[in-house]
């Protein structure tokens, strides 16, 4: 743990929940180090898009391209200093079981990618955003360019990150998570307009992929930091879930946009939402106890989804005749000819009126008590 002086804490405290006009590279200077639990940064993507303008087929109207002053660089290596720059100050800040996300396009998410392992980043993951109403190719040229690339990474290999496993396996309908997320590009209110009604921000982000950055690797109370906060969007998927956020912006018209964003978002009850309690910090149950507690008893039958029943052996495994003996987990997976599952969600055990009781069901009866006794002890 990062221990603080007063002083350094004082710097800290002056940045929260602040979206500050200027360079992030100099205004993270001030940021102690080790004082972000986590980072998002949606940093510049150096398009190089050119001057040519794009227009769609149907009507011949012209569709908006990211040309900003803010997204060009003179070469290649110029970016490189620029990211370089940006993600040592990052590496600083962050404590060290911290974790940052990088997004990106094709354009530059290789030479980002290749920066943060130069500096010593741990990549954790590349997460693709799917974006399931993507902007067509309109030149028809080029496959349609339906997705981004998001890198999470951490600052040391051996770093204790953030990662609420049931949380996202909640969120996913029970499933595990996996890293390809279909979700829609920013569009209708959610767009942020000027006084013209266009769009403010070319490239702003949809908050259902900001919640599910910071419900995945942050808990409620930590300090979210966004070198690049544009319109706002991790300043507010920050404040509705409960998070601290930092965010530095050059545009000022950007930084009054995202703090008028900011102030009408009102957080919202994440108890439906988050799940408390990784699993691995439950007490855990062997399967042997289900029956050492009569719950089971050697020489009954569980039953599979597809039907499939096995017996209970007196060393506490199954027998099968087609697949021998093993532990719930591998007879499991040996029936459905899998690498592993868990067999705690697969099998179930039959009562004297017919219906089945799955066996985590018994699992978490038994859990409750243990949990009672070692909170009494």
């Amino acid at each position: 743990m990062i221990k603080w002086s007063s002083g350094e804490r004082e710097k800290v405290e002056k940045y929260l929940n602040q979206i500050l006009n200027g360079d992030c590279v100099e205004l993270m200077q001030g940021v102690p180090d080790g004082s972000v639990d986590a980072i998002f940064a949606d940093s510049p993507y150096n398009l190089q898009l050119g001057e040519k303008t794009l227009y769609r087929p149907e009507d011949q109207t012209a569709a908006r391209a990211v040309r900003d002053t803010w997204d060009a660089f003179e070469s290649p290596e110029k970016y490189d200093e620029f990211t370089r720059a940006w993600l040592t100050q990052c590496k600083r800040v962050l404590k060290p079981d911290g974790s940052i996300w990088v997004i990106g396009s094709y354009h530059n998410i290789f030479r980002v990618g290749a920066i943060l392992q130069d500096l010593g980043f741990w990549i954790l993951n590349d997460v693709v955003w799917v974006k399931t109403n993507p902007m067509p190719n309109f030149r028809g040229t080029r496959f349609t360019n339906a997705h981004e690339t998001l890198i999470w990474a951490t600052p040391r290999k051996t770093g204790k990150y953030t990662f609420n496993y049931e949380t996202m396996k909640k969120l996913n309908g029970g499933k595990q998570m996996r890293s390809n997320w279909d979700i829609d590009i920013c569009l209708g209110h959610e767009r942020i307009k000027d006084e013209t009604g266009k769009s403010l921000h070319n490239t702003q982000k949809p908050m259902e992929l900001l919640r599910r950055v910071i419900l995945s690797s942050t808990k409620a109370g930590d300090i979210i930091l966004d070198p690049f906060m544009g319109s706002g969007t991790t300043a507010a998927a920050a404040k509705e879930l409960g998070r601290n956020f930092i965010g530095f912006e050059r545009d000022k018209k950007y930084v009054a946009a995202a703090r008028k964003r900011v102030e009408q978002i009102v957080p919202i009850d994440l108890s439906d939402i988050e799940v408390s309690a990784p699993k691995r910090e439950e007490v855990r149950i062997a399967f042997r106890e289900l029956i050492d507690a009569g719950l089971l008893c050697v020489g009954q039958t569980l039953v599979a989804p597809n039907g499939e029943r096995a017996i209970i052996t007196k060393d506490a495994q199954l027998a099968h005749p087609m697949y021998g003996k093993a532990s719930i987990h591998i007879m499991a997976a040996r029936i459905q000819h899998s690498v592993s599952f868990n067999g705690w969600d697969y099998w179930s055990v039959q009562k004297r009126d017919g219906t089945l009781v799955p066996i985590d069901d018994l699992r978490k009866y038994i859990r409750n008590i243990k949990t009672e006794l070692k909170q009494v002890a």
